[in-house]
Order: structure tokens, then sequence, then C-alpha cells
């Protein structure tokens, strides 16, 4: 029985450490994607009329019902044969990004609903309109007021995109995988990729802890 050999991972660092840099890259394109269109759907669903609001909140039960993979194949697989071929990346960074959207705009949502209705009254009554009020006012809170759940989604994110590898990404997981099919040591190799994926894990807790001081400083 052969036993564990780490020293067969040597000779991989710089791909699992490539791998790694493109699942830092995913996360963070993605993240970004994820938190920007959560709170154009929040608001749409909130404030939008209806013609506009119930296709998002239709898109939104879509991406909510149904699971990621098949998502990403729909966009990788199933776009390019109605003549839209989005490149290997993009795709995974459109999946991951409106996947997880649909959860932040419910979270959003919610708390732009929680922001105290005096904030909106004292905003319009110094002259603010209703965008300005959104944008300046009654966003901005919501958002320090729901740091906490969209941190938690954009972890939860970080470990999805392992995900991705099955269209092609060279991500961590596939890095791993790659190595594997050389050496034929996979317990050492995916032992080392969870190290790694643990690592990312705490590098991206710690700056999300940190916003979220910042946010309470701020109130």
């Amino acid at each position: 029985m052969q036993g564990l050999d780490f020293t067969v991972v040597a000779p991989y660092w710089d791909l699992l450490l490539i791998g790694a840099w493109w699942t830092s890259v995913l996360t963070v394109s993605a993240g970004v994607l994820s938190f920007a269109f959560g709170i154009l759907f929040a608001v749409i669903v909130l404030y939008a009329p209806a013609i506009l609001a119930y296709p998002v909140r239709a898109l939104m039960w879509v991406f909510m019902g149904t699971p990621l993979l098949l998502q990403l194949f729909l966009i990788y697989f199933g776009l390019v044969q109605v003549g839209i071929d989005i490149p290997a990346l993009a795709a995974g960074i459109i999946g991951l990004g409106l996947h997880f959207a649909v959860y932040n705009a419910d979270v959003i949502r919610a708390g732009i609903v929680a922001v105290d209705a005096g904030q909106t009254e004292g905003a319009r009554s110094i002259g603010f309109g209703k965008w300005r009020t959104l944008r300046y006012v009654v966003i901005p809170q919501a958002i320090r007021n729901t740091a906490p759940p969209i941190g938690s989604n954009l972890i939860a994110l970080l470990k999805e995109s392992s995900i991705v590898s099955v269209i092609g990404i060279a991500e961590l997981v596939h890095s791993a995988q790659l190595a594997i099919s050389e050496t034929f040591r996979p317990f050492e190799f995916y032992i080392t990729a969870a190290a790694l994926y643990y690592i990312l894990n705490l590098v991206l807790e710690a700056a999300l802890h940190r916003f979220e001081r910042h946010a309470e400083v701020s109130r």
C-alpha cells in the first residue's frame, strides 16, 4: 500500500499557484459582477414598472431554482448554438456572477426595505429626488446593513468557483487534475488544493472583516 508522498507536489507548484491565481481572478471578477447586478436587480424589483420588474423576478427565480453547473453549460455550450460564442473565462465569470447576483439581490432588497423611512423623508425634504435618495442615502445604508450576508455569498462564490473547471478554465481544481493525470497521485494534490483554498478563504475573510469594521465606523 502506497503512503502519502507530498514530494511529488513540488515540481507542480507553479501550475498550482497559477490555478490559485485564476481562482482569485474568477472570484474577484464574478464578485464585483454579482454585487453590481445584485443592487440593480434589487432596485428594479422594488421600484421599476411591472414590465421590467416581472422579467427580473423570473430571471432570479430561474437562477435560484437551477444548478450552477447547468447554468454554466447553458452559457458556454448553449449560447454558441444561437451564434453567441463566449470565451470560457468570460462564461465562468458571467455564470458565477449572475448566479450569486440573485442571492445578493434578495439580501440587498431586504436591506433597502429595512432602511428607516425617516431617512428617505429627510433626503426628500432637502431636495433630493427619488433616484438621488436611493443612490446617496438608501442604498449605501442597505449595503452597510447587509455586509455580513453579502460577504458570506462571496465566500460561497470562492468555493463554487471550482465548478468552472468543467468548461476548461485552468483554476485551482483544474490545475490539480492536470497534475494528477501525470502523477496518478490524487490525494496529495487534492489535499494541497484544499490547503490553498483554505488560505484564499482566510485572506478573503480578513478583507471582509476589515470592510465590515469600516462600515460600522462609518455608520
